[in-house]
């Protein structure tokens, strides 16, 4: 997708795909990382989701990256955190306690400028982008968080019943963005109660990648 379809998705308010609670798969699955208190966990295309907050809550440390500078003021605002905010060549970024998050291309942004990752929580990255994008994606998430374990979130539904995002991403796709280095395990595969969107069957499935 091209930047100015997300800056006008955030411009215009229509962000269906921002989840107005905290995701529950995250609460049940996030153990599954195996990750210590104050652990760093990237969180790519993070726009103002609220799993941001319990991750806070539960001691860990966030670091995001979000296209969009409105989604991210939105955010501190939620968060009730008056960011700090700095220039840098191909992004902005905003921080407080515990939390950085740049603002700008994530293809732009290097191993150097993210720091130490412990773990990556990808609820809606992946299934953001369409499939020329998403091999480029996994590489250079990869690449910049030097094969930190994930715990990824997708959708499996039929494609053609309707574009995207969220796009459909399924089992064999992972293996293929992944097993390279990871060894992908499915720890969910149920359908989405409603639907996707409320007009389509799809089911929704967690991943953890070691």
């Amino acid at each position: 997708m091209e930047a100015d379809f997300w800056h006008q998705r955030w411009a215009k308010g229509e962000i269906g795909f921002h989840e107005r609670n905290i995701n529950p798969l995250l609460v049940k699955y996030f153990h599954q990382l195996s990750l210590p208190k104050a652990s760093r966990i990237f969180v790519p295309l993070c726009g103002k989701t609220h799993d941001i907050s319990w991750l806070l809550q539960q001691g860990y440390q966030v670091v995001g990256a979000e296209l969009s500078e409105v989604a991210i003021n939105e955010l501190f605002k939620q968060l009730g955190i008056p960011p700090r905010i700095s220039d840098l060549p191909n992004a902005k970024l905003y921080q407080g306690p515990d939390i950085d998050i740049f603002v700008g291309d994530i293809f732009k942004i290097n191993a150097e400028q993210l720091g130490q990752v412990d773990g990556v929580y990808d609820r809606a990255a992946l299934v953001a982008l369409p499939t020329p994008m998403r091999r480029l994606y996994s590489q250079h998430l990869q690449a910049i968080t030097h094969r930190a374990k994930q715990l990824l979130i997708t959708f499996d539904y039929e494609q053609n019943d309707m574009p995207g995002p969220p796009f459909s991403v399924v089992a064999d796709e992972v293996q293929q963005l992944y097993a390279q280095h990871y060894t992908p395990a499915l720890l969910y595969n149920q359908p989405l109660v409603g639907g996707l969107k409320g007009r389509i069957a799809a089911n929704q499935q967690v991943w953890l990648l070691e």
